[in-house]
């Protein structure tokens, strides 16, 4: 009874404490002046989320929304202090004018935990991210997208092939795993210069290591929570990499370098690239070419000639893990969405195969990179899903130079960020403000006609990102988006079925943004003939 009674002391006496610890800091931004949320012990303002109450993406735009009148709020991740930049002036001001003082993300994954992340672009700090960043952007400007080009329109061909004998009327299915497929594929062709076909093969390696970094739900998405307390994800050694996919991408890298070093092999990927790359011979050039509203342009930081620094197996092997992580899922869910979006809006897809028409007739005939990137009807629908989808639904920086926030409204004090702080810029919040996309729940890409684009307001627009930190592979996901549209829309028209949910749910036990009933769509046979 004793023992019982002293256990029950100390677990009572061990919460206090973590009570106590966690809820220290609460009154953090009642001493600055700033308007903020109510935190709660332990979770801060992160009990919808811990709780599935309610969806990440909706939990950003309650709290863009909580303080309509506000610059910036307050709020925290567990007992982290976030300050919400709501502004978009200060937006650009924070990632733009005054970079030098915001360089670095918050930092995903505790510092040691995991290597491979470590020395991945997103999780590099100061000087090393900008040496990164120099050698990585020559990689991926309109004239090396070019080069690759031929390699993702073999990818959407075999996507093409699947539906090969399928004589149903109306094929349908969840689309999202129909996508992931086609982005697997391409990622292993474009990065790891290793053709797969994933609709022929349904389980290959790639296909497995991808479905197991992108799965942030259930157990994943408490890990990806506990990242946010660096003393505790390495105390228990939290690891969003596991071994063994780390294991099986350095042995790919290795290997494909090894052989062609040897064999003096050429191919229009990204290793090739980064082999280049490490001994000095990448530059960055680029050409005109009307790559699309969504594309972020590259800071002076990445045009400012290739790095210096060695880039070793492991550093090739980090830049294209990394971003294997990031284009899978994300690719295939933007796909999905852009589907979804045409099958329950006919008109606006009835306008985009007309536009296609001009430019084919069958999923087979040839288009070229630069006459793909004129249909711009078919970059305006893939604009405003982004702006309704947005694969970032917030993005995030660090003070890494103490920097003020001068007061410019009645009621507002002097802000005085030190090293260390984090911002965040709430996307999805900022997304779906109808001061800024009236009627922001309507899919209309009018917003991005020539006559309306001019309309958009300077940093209101993020989908990925901005400033010099901006996702480097913004020309990529786009370029795969719209071959794979392209063909697809020659051949089938889509339609939403029984299953299609109308409106979509959120899904609330991920950390991304998807449906809660999935992507379920038909493929209708309607080729442009």
């Amino acid at each position: 009874m004793l023992v019982l009674f002293l256990s029950l002391t100390a677990a009572i006496l061990m919460l206090f404490y973590i009570v106590r610890t966690s809820s220290k800091n609460f009154d953090h931004w009642k001493k600055q002046g700033a308007k903020h949320l109510k935190p709660l012990p332990l979770v801060g303002n992160m009990l919808p989320i811990v709780t599935n109450w309610t969806s990440s993406a909706e939990q950003i735009r309650n709290l863009y929304n909580a303080f309509p009148h506000e610059r910036y709020l307050g709020m925290f991740q567990f007992a982290k202090p976030i300050r919400i930049i709501r502004d978009p002036a200060l937006i650009k001001d924070i990632t733009i004018k005054h970079f030098e003082h915001f360089v670095d993300h918050s930092g995903f994954v505790a510092t040691g935990v995991e290597p491979l992340w470590d020395k991945g672009l997103f999780a590099s700090h100061g000087e090393r991210w900008r040496n990164l960043r120099r050698t990585l952007s020559p990689a991926f400007t309109s004239s090396k997208m070019r080069s690759m080009f031929i390699l993702m329109d073999e990818c959407a061909t075999q996507l093409i092939n699947y539906f090969e004998g399928q004589n149903a009327t109306i094929i349908e299915l969840d689309v999202k795993d129909l996508f992931a497929r086609y982005t697997n594929d391409v990622i292993a062709t474009t990065a790891f210069g290793i053709k797969c076909d994933s609709f022929k093969s349904k389980n290959n390696e790639f296909l497995s290591a991808g479905k197991e970094l992108a799965d942030f739900s259930g157990l994943r998405k408490f890990k990806v929570m506990l990242y946010a307390h660096p003393t505790i994800s390495k105390l228990l050694n939290i690891r969003m990499i596991p071994d063994e996919v780390a294991l099986f991408f350095r042995k790919i890298i290795d290997e494909t370098v090894r052989l062609r070093e040897k064999n003096k092999t050429v191919r229009p990927d990204l290793i090739h690239l980064m082999m280049l790359s490490r001994k000095g011979k990448l530059k960055y050039e680029e050409f005109v070419s009307k790559d699309g509203f969504a594309v972020v342009e590259e800071s002076d930081v990445g045009k400012t000639g290739n790095s210096p620094n060695y880039l070793s197996n492991e550093d090739i092997t980090a830049q294209v893990l990394v971003f294997f992580l990031g284009a899978y899922d994300t690719v295939s869910s933007l796909i999905a969405f852009v589907a979804y979006e045409l099958a329950i809006n006919p008109t606006i897809q009835k306008r985009l195969r007309q536009e296609i028409r001009k430019f084919g007739k069958r999923s087979d005939d040839d288009i070229t990179y630069e006459n793909l990137l004129e249909i711009k009807y078919l970059d305006m629908v893939i604009t405003e899903m982004l702006r309704k989808w947005p694969p970032a639904i917030r993005l995030d920086r660090k003070c890494t130079k103490a920097f003020k926030i001068e007061p410019e409204r009645s009621g507002e004090a002097l802000v005085q960020l030190k090293e260390g702080d984090i911002c965040w810029i709430p996307v999805y919040g900022i997304h779906m403000d109808p001061r800024y996309y009236p009627n922001p729940e309507v899919f209309d890409p009018e917003r991005f006609s020539e006559d309306n684009v001019d309309n958009v307001k300077s940093a209101t627009y993020l989908p990925f990102g901005i400033g010099p930190r901006n996702c480097i592979g913004s020309r990529f996901a786009l370029l795969e988006t719209k071959i794979v549209l392209y063909k697809l829309l020659l051949e089938f028209e889509f339609v939403a079925t029984e299953k299609t949910q109308i409106p979509i749910k959120i899904k609330k036990n991920t950390a991304a943004l998807l449906p809660e009933q999935g992507f379920h769509i038909g493929f209708k046979r309607n080729p442009l003939f």
